[in-house]
């Protein structure tokens, strides 16, 4: 029995630890960010978002850190991992292939403490574009379903899966360099009600993109869509929203 545990023992490899480097910034008090450094131990399953709640756990309970359903699902816990917008309970450690992670607040967001940003600007946003369908008050109160083809839903459902994580408006350039420009995830999403069929709000929502700091802004950089990870592909929204503001649609 005793040989037995010895040769299940050498079968089993140490744990695997990475280097976690932690963003802290309070700018109620801060200066400037600095970066604090744990050893964490992983397994392949392990994602960013588990080695940070360790570090809560065990080693420093005032991280600050958003998170909710840790299954990529509400959009909580967007953050720039290794340099790139991603949300932690989506990334494996084992995918990003480094011995060392590190893990600040998203891009162009303000930021309320370490990793948790202020979505007041997305939000925002999101709003300006009338974000629901838009029909008249005598339609709506009859109760009747407004019915669609297969094809019809195919025009827009995709862009009905943006989770407002804000990864897009984090990486995208042009949101860096203008305070005033509406984002990706809201022009996306004002392609995604433009595009419905059983939608009556085409004239009022475009006007609202119509501007400078509008749709005109976006410089097609591609970035939005790259970090997606719904696969809304906020670039092409972008575009297709464009050939209805020039009459191609």
């Amino acid at each position: 029995m005793a040989m037995a545990q010895e040769e299940i023992s050498a079968h089993i490899s140490p744990a695997r630890t990475i280097l976690l480097r932690i963003s802290r910034y309070n700018p109620e008090h801060d200066g400037a960010s600095t970066f604090a450094e744990f050893t964490v131990p992983y397994e392949k399953w392990t994602t960013v978002l588990d080695a940070i709640l360790e570090v809560k756990k065990h080693l420093d309970h005032s991280v600050a850190v958003r998170y909710s359903c840790r299954q990529a699902t509400c959009g909580s816990c967007g953050m720039m991992i290794n340099g790139r917008p991603r949300l932690a309970c989506f990334t494996k450690i084992s995918e990003l292939d480094s011995e060392t992670i590190t893990v600040e607040p998203m891009n162009n967001f303000p930021v309320i403490r370490d990793l948790a940003v202020k979505f007041d600007r997305l939000f925002d946003a999101h709003r300006s574009i009338k974000p629901y369908l838009v029909r008249e008050d005598s339609e709506t109160d009859t109760g009747k379903e407004f019915l669609q083809s297969p094809g019809e839903v195919e025009q827009y459902i995709q862009f009905a899966n943006c989770i407002k994580c804000g990864l897009c408006n984090a990486a995208c350039p042009t949101m860096a360099t203008d305070s005033t420009f509406v984002g990706p995830q809201a022009l996306a999403q004002a392609y995604r009600y433009v595009a419905d069929s059983r939608d009556k709000g085409k004239d009022s929502r475009l006007r609202v993109i119509d501007d400078s700091h509008g749709i005109w802004r976006c410089h097609f950089a591609g970035s939005c869509s790259q970090v997606c990870p719904k696969g809304v592909d906020p670039a092409m929204g972008i575009q297709l929203l464009r050939g209805y503001m020039l009459g191609f649609r």
